[in-house]
């Protein structure tokens, strides 16, 4: 089986085990915190971040969240989520960046280092000005995923791709540690509620971060 090392509050973990879960692939969580920079976890992957995906038996170890969902998608026929034309493909990947590279940039990394690492590693309190930076960031790109929800049934087309759980994954952290206010984003809100409930997402739902608990809407599908 699957052994999967990450935190938490881990968004690309969380892609990971989104995918894992829509594919019907078996896993087992491996608590990992990358700031510990433990030496078995830098043997594995020296870079020192999270998602490692790991099998023993067949001796393989995956880094990095993108190469393991690209991975899984080569290797598990059920439920792909990186299909269509060449074309649509592309705009799956294009949103997939977006989201890992440009969501996470302005939003889920100021608010992890803030409201947990700060808190965790360092016994600081927050910087309100940077927390009030990246929720208005959010805010933004809360309306440019209504406007693709209001020209799609998906964020990337017609069918659930990579590009939704790659976005609900940033989004549900995002959540997690208060940084989305919902008001006037109700396109992206019912888009989000119906993932929360799917199979896939509820073991997310109920983790907690030691200090850092989520807000008390944050676990409810009609919030």
């Amino acid at each position: 089986m699957w052994q999967v090392f990450q935190f938490p509050l881990c968004p690309f973990s969380r892609k990971v085990r989104l995918l894992l879960g829509e594919k019907g692939v078996g896993y087992e969580v491996v608590r990992e915190s990358p700031w510990e920079r433990r030496d078995e976890f830098i043997d594995m992957n020296p870079t020192g971040r999270t998602p490692v995906m790991r099998d023993h038996e067949r001796d393989i170890t995956l880094i990095d969240s993108q190469a393991i969902c690209e991975y899984l998608e080569e290797t598990v026929e059920k439920n792909p989520m990186i299909a269509g034309t060449a074309t649509s493909r592309a705009e799956i990947r294009r949103l997939v960046s977006w989201f890992d590279e440009q969501f996470f940039g302005d939003v889920g990394a100021p608010l992890l280092h803030e409201r947990m690492l700060k808190r965790i590693v360092h016994r600081q309190p927050p910087d309100a000005r940077i927390l009030r930076e990246a929720m208005k960031f959010a805010n933004f790109h809360l309306d440019y995923i209504d406007y693709l929800l209001d020209h799609r049934p998906w964020l990337a087309g017609a069918t659930m791709s990579l590009a939704d759980i790659t976005a609900a994954a940033h989004l549900s952290v995002a959540d997690y540690l208060g940084g989305i206010d919902w008001t006037g984003h109700e396109l992206t809100k019912g888009w989000y509620a119906g993932f929360k409930s799917r199979p896939s997402f509820r073991p997310l739902l109920s983790e907690r971060m030691e200090i850092v608990g989520p807000p008390p809407h944050y676990e409810q599908l009609d919030f």
